[in-house]
């Protein structure tokens, strides 16, 4: 047996059936309560077992509850409940965020360098914060600088340099003159280098003076450009 329509009480053929809402409904039927827009199975919004549009589906509106000693009471009861939780959570996590410093002497030394520079700049503030009528006070007054009589200077410069230097004269002395020489006199014929500590060396054209003959092959006697006084190998030098 077929089922009649929810809208208009006819009854509905299998061809033009819609189930929907626990009913059944005509498709031309199949309408929005409000504005009686066509509806299908994919537009509609069903509330209280009608079919509504988008646009007219009734909004759920809350209802006041009144503050009825009883709600006041299971109201205060929660707020209760809400804080003895809140307390019980705030004392199982303490000390889970955050952990104790110790005091290491890197933190020590960080520690004091932070309150010197505090003091440094706060002296500071305190040295700028100083009027300038206590700076003005300790400066000294013009008039007490001493006055210097420049023309009395410069005239007793100029007495001094007018006024003659003495300063005691002491002849040269007279160069002392040496004694001749009595010895015999040779000149070197050829350049000879000393071979031992007790020789003397000389160049070719050297004058030796006071020679005194030693044996057949050596000589004593002084240079005279060097005034070395040695031994000479007598077959060096020749007689002036």
């Amino acid at each position: 047996m077929n089922p009649s329509c929810a809208r208009c009480k006819k009854i509905v053929y299998p061809t033009e059936k819609v189930n929907c809402l626990d009913k059944f409904w005509h498709k031309a039927c199949f309408q929005c309560e409000v504005c009686k827009m066509t509806l299908n199975m994919k537009n509609y919004k069903g509330y209280d077992k009608k079919p509504y549009c988008n646009a007219h589906y009734p909004k759920s509106s809350f209802t006041a509850v009144a503050d009825t000693p009883e709600n006041l009471r299971l109201k205060k009861q929660s707020k209760l409940q809400s804080q003895v939780q809140y307390k019980e959570d705030f004392e199982k996590n303490k000390g889970k965020g955050f952990s104790a410093v110790a005091n290491t002497p890197e933190l020590e030394r960080i520690k004091k360098n932070q309150e010197l520079v505090s003091n440094i700049k706060y002296h500071e503030e305190f040295e700028k914060s100083k009027g300038t009528s206590a700076v003005a006070g300790e400066r000294r007054p013009s008039n007490d600088i001493p006055q210097y009589n420049v023309q009395h200077e410069v005239h007793q410069g100029y007495q001094q340099r007018q006024e003659p230097q003495t300063q005691d004269y002491t002849p040269p002395a007279a160069p002392v003159a040496q004694p001749p020489s009595t010895g015999k006199r040779y000149r070197a014929v050829y350049d000879y280098a000393a071979a031992d500590d007790d020789e003397i060396s000389f160049l070719d054209g050297d004058l030796i003076i006071d020679v005194q003959q030693i044996d057949e092959g050596w000589m004593y006697g002084t240079v005279e450009r060097t005034g070395d006084t040695g031994m000479l190998p007598a077959n060096y030098v020749e007689a002036v």
